[in-house]
């Protein structure tokens, strides 16, 4: 594998160059050379919606008689349009085919069609790491719809679910999980049916709630919108009894013998009261935008499902003009980061100049010392010299041997050495901006 095609495994193929290579090389080899299997490559092009040769292809061009190439497909809103080495790709959208179905007999209703993204998941919620009667669901897995309901409303909380998603998908809407190769959130969705200052939710008051691992959006033109549904909480008053809470208003509290009542207590809790409340919001960042609707006396969720459509068909203008705003404030933002980061190189470039000044002076005032310091043994060395062509032979020779062994034991010393070894401050550090 050469060092382009490397480089390019490594940072990431977008669709259109993937589409190119595809049908330029057989799918083994280019597997091998991006370093993956061939199965892998054929999910990443069923993710980026890229189409591949035909059995058959590579044999009949080589001969001359190969079918053409169909084009590639147009990226539709929430397509993933790149792949990145270490994400999972996206599971390719499904194509819902609509069929012409028969007239039923009044006595035999025709069962709504189930959305795509909840077909099989009933089992995966209630595969779930609490069973407690008065908590959410938690499942295991975190790749699901963003559904949040007791055991006991699971199902109806994907009815409700389910004719939503298929009141948008048959609005044009179509309804997926984020894609992989964008960053959206989800924002926090209130449990509360009444929204109050504290939370007693869980067993000791702290529990958490389930959230998945990747938004559930829809596509308003090409504006993402988040969906939620979540079955709400209410207070309640809890007694304790017979080594478990059970609501003050349940018939188990109400049969209790007064004795029972002498050493059981009350406290308050947040409960799954099976109500529902869908929340729309912009998982883009940045971007505040939410509307809510909930099951009331007057009308359950189902009821209000072709409004909430009209209304999230309706607020693409708003939209639009938030994440225009967003996108000002964002390249804002940018540029009074860089001019930041800017201001903060200027800023160190300058410390630097001030550290090499000073440590060049600092390094040519211990040179001068050590110059007056050279110079002063030389001259000890001169005098003495000078002064042993005065004294007797005899006395002579047994200095200039002591002359010769103090020379030998501090060694030579080059005044001029030393400047050669200081580092001026332009040598130090050289500045990157101009002197003004």
């Amino acid at each position: 594998m050469d060092t382009e095609t490397t480089s390019s495994a490594l940072s990431g193929i977008s669709r259109e160059d993937l589409y190119q290579r595809v049908w330029a090389t057989p799918i083994n080899h280019l597997a091998d050379e991006l370093g993956m299997n061939h199965y892998h490559l054929a999910r990443i092009c069923e993710a980026l919606n890229v189409p591949r040769p035909p059995a058959g292809y590579w044999q009949k061009k080589a001969v001359g008689k190969e079918a053409p190439r169909p084009d590639l497909p147009a990226a539709l809103p929430g397509d993933q349009v790149r792949w990145v080495r270490g994400t999972r790709p996206s599971a390719p959208p499904t194509k819902r085919v609509y069929r012409r179905m028969e007239r039923k007999a009044a006595d035999r209703p025709q069962r709504p069609t189930r959305h795509p993204m909840l077909i099989g998941v009933e089992e995966s919620f209630r595969k779930s790491r609490t069973d407690e009667q008065n908590e959410f669901l938690r499942p295991y897995k975190y790749l699901l719809p963003d559904i949040v309901a007791s055991a006991d409303r699971l199902a109806a909380a994907l009815d409700v679910a389910n004719e939503i998603y298929n009141a948008l998908d048959l609005k044009g809407h179509r309804v997926m999980f984020a894609p992989s190769d964008q960053e959206m959130r989800r924002i926090h969705v209130d449990e509360q049916e009444v929204s109050r200052k504290d939370r007693k939710y869980g067993r000791y008051q702290t529990g958490s709630i389930w959230s998945p691992r990747r938004p559930t959006v829809t596509y308003v033109g090409s504006i993402p919108v988040g969906l939620a549904l979540t079955e709400m909480t209410e207070r309640v008053t809890m007694r304790y009894l017979d080594g478990s809470y059970v609501r003050e208003d349940s018939k188990l509290v109400r049969s209790a013998r007064p004795w029972q009542l002498t050493h059981s207590w009350t406290t308050e809790q947040d409960l799954p009261c099976g109500r529902f409340r869908f929340v729309a919001y912009s998982p883009l960042a940045n971007i505040d935008w939410s509307a809510s609707w909930q099951d009331t006396q007057s009308a359950d969720l189902k009821s209000l499902v072709p409004s909430i459509v009209s209304q999230l068909q309706s607020s693409e203008a708003e939209l639009q003009t938030l994440i225009v705003a967003e996108e000002k404030a964002a390249a804002q933002r940018r540029k009074e980061w860089a001019e930041a980061q800017e201001r903060y190189r200027r800023q160190e470039d300058r410390r630097a100049v001030e550290r090499a000044l000073a440590d060049s002076k600092e390094q040519l005032a211990e040179i001068m010392e050590k110059w007056a310091a050279a110079t002063a043994v030389e001259r000890f060395f001169e005098e003495a010299e000078q002064r042993l062509e005065r004294v007797d032979d005899e006395r002579r020779a047994q200095i200039q041997a002591r002359l010769a062994l103090a020379r030998a034991m501090l060694g030579e010393h080059d005044p001029l050495q030393f400047l050669s070894d200081w580092l001026a401050p332009q040598e130090r550090y050289q500045s990157k901006y101009p002197l003004i």
